[in-house]
């Protein structure tokens, strides 16, 4: 069972601000986004039921975005000469559509068009060595030239050299932060110029700036626009190889470039290697392994379309009862929800919709995979 499905468009502007409206409420994420718009028939219904959802989970009030606030994100947003692009456009980009924790919305500066091309991310090391950098820029370079977009976080080193080659064709930026908050400063240049002839990708609005948890959640854009990603110099823990598991979990190719076993900036992407991911040197060598996945699956939805809205209530049993062996099923470990379907022997849908009242309340979290589990320190009704 995959209970994540593939949005239908947004029908008119009201709808968009509705969506909007949504993903900016309060314990509303990707997965539960689109289990919403499977619930009910519009992003207004399912703005307008948040409150009495997340009691059911047992919080007495939530908070839901007002629409006064969307409309001025959206304002500041066309001011910057930028638009708010929705999954289930044409235009989103289909390899990070197929992606379960797909942000609901993209706010773009620059140039749509250049999203539709195949591409690839290159990461790595802020502290990257001259070598290191000069790689990058090469191979991001060679990427360009053979007609790929070059995807990376306009972070320092690495990154700060991939955008740099990448520009000999197209690059997109995607940032931690808003698409108007420039990380670090001494790359305001380079975000100017990747403005004019790529593409600035945020999922958070103007005028946020970045903080730590932001980082993993843009390695998962990073990971997910592409069709493989290239780590050149990553310590053994770093954001890097987070966004390559992601690329692996995604189905996407782990590429890494070898370094010297003496230098601690290049034991990660050796370890990638020593692990299965495929050695990589240049450009030439990324779009011969990239070459036999462009316009495979990682363009097509990977669940059922959006169909008829689910029954909004349970319907096994008293709702509490149900509640509370769901709770107890679930540890702070995710847990594939198809587990607990089986052991619990309740209806799919039954469990789908508790779970979606729980994540509102705070008391649950989904992940990927179909997977969920306990909030720690939630798993009581808040008060």
């Amino acid at each position: 069972m995959n209970s994540i499905g593939f949005p239908r468009p947004p029908a008119d502007d009201a709808e968009r601000l509705a969506r909007l409206r949504l993903i900016r409420s309060e314990n509303v994420g990707p997965i539960t986004f689109r289990e919403l718009l499977r619930h009910f028939p519009s992003a207004r219904e399912a703005v307008e039921a948040l409150p009495s959802l997340a009691a059911k989970g047992g919080r007495r009030k939530v908070t839901v975005l007002p629409a006064s606030k969307a409309e001025r994100e959206m304002a500041t947003l066309a001011r910057l000469g930028g638009r708010h692009l929705f999954l289930g456009e044409d235009d989103y980009p289909a390899a990070l559509a197929a992606v379960e924790d797909a942000p609901p919305v993209l706010l773009l500066r620059g140039d749509a068009e250049v999203l539709r091309r195949p591409a690839v991310g290159v990461v790595g090391a802020r502290n990257a060595s001259t070598n290191g950098r000069r790689i990058a820029r090469e191979i991001a370079a060679g990427l360009a030239e053979s007609g790929m977009l070059v995807v990376s976080g306009m972070a320092r080193g690495i990154d700060t050299a991939a955008h740099e080659g990448g520009l000999a064709g197209a690059t997109a930026a995607v940032l931690a932060g808003g698409p108007d908050n420039v990380y670090p400063e001494e790359n305001r240049a380079l975000y100017e110029v990747i403005r004019e002839r790529g593409v600035i990708l945020s999922e958070s609005p103007p005028g946020l700036e970045p903080q730590a948890r932001h980082f993993p959640r843009r390695n998962r854009i990073i990971a997910g626009l592409t069709l493989g990603v290239v780590v050149v110099e990553a310590a053994l823990r770093s954001g890097s190889l987070i966004t390559a598991r992601l690329a692996n979990e995604y189905g996407r190719e782990v590429m890494a470039v070898p370094g010297s076993p003496l230098d601690p900036r290049c034991r990660g992407s050796n370890d990638l290697i020593r692990r299965g991911g495929t050695l990589v040197e240049s450009g030439a060598d990324v779009v011969s392994v990239l070459d036999a996945m462009r316009g495979t699956a990682v363009a097509e939805p990977r669940a059922q379309a959006f169909g008829e809205p689910r029954p909004a209530a349970v319907e096994a049993g008293d709702p509490d009862i149900v509640r509370d062996r769901i709770l107890e099923a679930l540890a702070p470990s995710p847990a594939p929800v198809d587990v607990i379907v089986r052991e619990l022997r309740l209806p799919a849908a039954t469990v789908m919709t508790v779970l979606l009242e729980l994540e509102l309340a705070g008391r649950v979290e989904r992940h990927p995979g179909n997977m969920a589990a306990l909030v720690p320190g939630n798993d009581e009704p808040s008060v």
